[in-house]
């Protein structure tokens, strides 16, 4: 996955005036996709798929995750702080995210001519220490 800065962090003045009042009003998701495909006590699964010119509003990203890309496409994605990025992406690639803070927000714009479509495996945060595999008893 190939990932561009077009905009620059802290540069607010080519956004929209709808984008900029999405965040001023914090209508922000906390769920990283559309479709929760599922969840158990460890990760979230979800899939986005995007057609030309679809765009998946504000989510905020509170953990880490990996992005896998199931077709070719190109899309942009606008982070909170300013930065616009521009990513061209093949079918299989994958990126692991691990958000600077804890409160990082971004939307994700399809500005291809074919449908996006990704699936998300979300990494809850571990509330007590995860279970270890005894290696001395069998699966």
């Amino acid at each position: 996955m190939e990932c561009v800065e077009i905009n620059p962090i802290g540069n607010f003045d080519s956004w929209e005036p709808s984008k900029l009042e999405e965040l001023e009003k914090n209508q922000i998701s906390e769920s990283l996709g559309q479709h929760l495909l599922l969840e158990n006590a460890n990760i979230r699964v979800w899939k986005v798929l995007l057609f030309p010119n679809e765009r998946l509003p504000f989510r905020r990203s509170n953990t880490d995750s990996c992005w896998v890309s199931m077709v070719d496409g190109l899309a942009i994605t606008r982070w909170d702080n300013g930065k616009i990025t521009l990513l061209r992406f093949k079918k299989g690639d994958s990126i692991f995210w691990e958000p600077e803070n804890k409160h990082t927000a971004f939307d994700l714009e399809n500005i291809g001519e074919e449908p996006s479509l990704f699936h998300i495996m979300e990494f809850k945060e571990q509330t007590e220490n995860p279970k270890t595999l005894d290696m001395e008893s069998p699966l």
